[in-house]
């Protein structure tokens, strides 16, 4: 698949949670639907190179998590609010959509799906359960004690973001907090994960740290009907161009017997 430089937003929509928090959401391109989850940090913008791939073969939606860009911030906070945000994205983006989510998207995908929302096949990208305990704790605190821009610079430590673009994510620290909760106490939720009946494909870069590649694996064993693909010298920020292709393999899958029949 050759490269193509960042769309333009796609067409931009509206849905209603059910707390009546409005989430913001981007649609691009024709075909079955698929919409993207964005981890820590991340909102519908981010996604848009991702997007633009799959949209050759997809009707893809992105959307802004509660608290990020163009959507609300209902409170207090409680991860069923997200998972219903996800459950009126699925809903406009059409009936059966497949998933595909990013770090923390894509625990909260995987939690959505065990929660019962109605979706196609799933694919996640290196969910980052099992993190430092330590760093995780500190986030929380900070963001506890009303200082979220400490928090944040603890969290983008490790991180490749470029320096230049991390001031504007001062705004979405508040987040962080949303992203820790999806994770719970860090571990593999292998009871959650047993729930989990789509068809799934975990992805992991193969430069990425043993231990997130650990992860990748343990979540893979843990989900009935899961498959485990590595991608050669990616990392966490992996290439949409590389990324692309491997969704649309495994979502097509699912789809070529029904066309064909």
């Amino acid at each position: 698949m050759d490269e193509v430089s960042t769309p333009p937003a796609g067409v931009r929509g509206r849905v209603v949670s059910r707390d009546g928090t409005p989430i913001a959401y981007e649609r691009y391109g024709e075909g079955p639907p698929l919409v993207l989850v964005s981890g820590a940090l991340g909102t519908a913008a981010g996604e848009r190179l991702l997007a633009g791939f799959l949209a050759r073969r997809f009707s893809v939606v992105a959307y802004d998590r509660r608290g990020r860009g163009g959507s609300g911030d209902g409170g207090p906070y409680a991860v069923e609010r997200e998972v219903e945000d996800l459950a009126a994205v699925v809903a406009a983006a059409g009936p059966g959509a497949a998933l595909h989510g990013t770090g923390t998207g894509g625990a909260l995908v995987l939690a959505a799906v065990a929660a019962g929302l109605p979706a196609g096949a799933v694919t996640v990208f290196e969910p980052p359960y099992a993190a430092a305990a330590a760093e995780r704790r500190r986030v929380a605190e900070l963001l506890g004690g009303g200082r979220p821009a400490e928090a944040l610079d603890l969290f983008l430590a490790e991180s490749t973001v470029p320096a230049g673009l991390r001031p504007g994510l001062a705004e979405l620290a508040h987040t962080l907090a949303y992203d820790l909760a999806v994770l719970g106490d860090g571990a593999v939720p292998e009871r959650l994960l047993a729930r989990v009946h789509a068809r799934v494909l975990v992805v992991d870069g193969g430069a990425s740290p043993a231990g997130t590649r650990q992860v990748a694996r343990a979540v893979t064993a843990a989900l009935p009907r899961a498959r485990h693909r590595t991608l050669t010298g990616q990392t966490h920020e992996v290439a949409p161009h590389v990324l692309a292709p491997v969704l649309e393999e495994f979502l097509g899958e699912e789809r070529e017997p029904a066309e064909a029949a």
